[in-house]
């Protein structure tokens, strides 16, 4: 892992403009766990992932707290997931979610945290704060190969 890079927002609009970066930089299936308190950012954030993976604007990226699961065709693509509403592994096995891991496309999961899994091995972990009434603190940690030009994408923006 390399050392964590925090990046500060100060708008909604910044924060989608990070999220697109990203996910314009994106070239392979991903895991990204998402932590954050409620209305930290996350699902705005990951407006902008959706962006940049090519997702048509049409096709509004919406909180899957009751979904469980979004899925929006890219580029590449993108399964959002939210485990607030769940309680544990068990819980992911009935949503099928062992196959949204399978390496088919990027998967944003929303409340990281719940996932009781020893497997569970994000490549991407993003914590976000709110610093103020818009003003978002991100702080990512990259894990294993092949993500270095994520790394650049962040330490960039």
């Amino acid at each position: 892992m390399n050392q964590p890079i925090e990046i500060q927002t100060n708008s909604p609009e910044e924060t989608i403009a990070l999220g697109k970066a990203i996910g314009r930089a994106i070239e392979k299936p991903v895991v990204i766990a998402l932590f954050g308190d409620l209305g930290s950012g996350k699902t705005v954030w990951v407006k902008g992932l959706a962006a940049g993976l090519g997702v048509a604007p049409e096709y509004p990226v919406t909180s899957p707290t009751f979904a469980l699961v979004n899925e929006y065709d890219g580029r590449l693509m993108l399964f959002h997931a939210d485990l607030y509403r769940l309680s544990g592994a068990a819980d992911t096995g009935d949503v099928g979610f062992d196959e949204i891991l399978s390496g088919k496309g990027v998967v944003a999961v929303e409340w990281a945290e719940r996932m009781d899994d020893p497997d569970f091995a994000p490549d991407i972990a993003v914590e976000i704060r709110e610093t103020g009434e818009t003003g978002r603190c991100f702080t990512f940690f990259f894990y294993g190969p092949g993500l270095d030009n994520l790394l650049q994408t962040v330490m960039h923006f």
